[in-house]
């Protein structure tokens, strides 16, 4: 049964810090590439950053380059996603996604809410 788990979301004030996971099971975790996606209320889901099955290759949306980290630890099969200099505009629902030529997966979702 293929799982996503996301976790580390929370409440945090402008300028702080969160670091978001992502646990992976039921498929071949090395073989998929993974995106962050996110959704605030309201608006449609963006993609937020994207690395290679590897890890060798990562991607950031114009709105988080700088800020956001993605990484990944095959060994795990987790997913990471070190936000810093966090803005309220960063308010959303964090979701990660696994994707290979053939399979779609989707976490459940993790909440992020950046506030003072």
């Amino acid at each position: 049964q293929v799982q996503l788990v996301e976790s580390g979301g929370g409440l945090v004030q402008p300028g702080g810090s969160l670091r978001l996971s992502c646990a992976a099971s039921g498929f071949s975790f090395s073989s998929y590439a993974m995106t962050w996606h996110r959704q605030a209320p309201g608006k449609g889901r963006e993609l937020v950053a994207a690395i290679t099955p590897a890890g060798g290759i990562t991607n950031y949306a114009d709105s988080v380059k700088g800020r956001f980290t993605i990484s990944r630890d095959n060994a795990k099969n987790t997913v990471y996603l070190q936000m810093n200099s966090l803005k309220p505009e960063d308010t959303a629902v964090y979701y990660c996604n696994a994707h290979d030529r053939w399979h779609d997966y989707w976490g459940q979702g993790t909440q992020v809410t950046v506030s003072s």
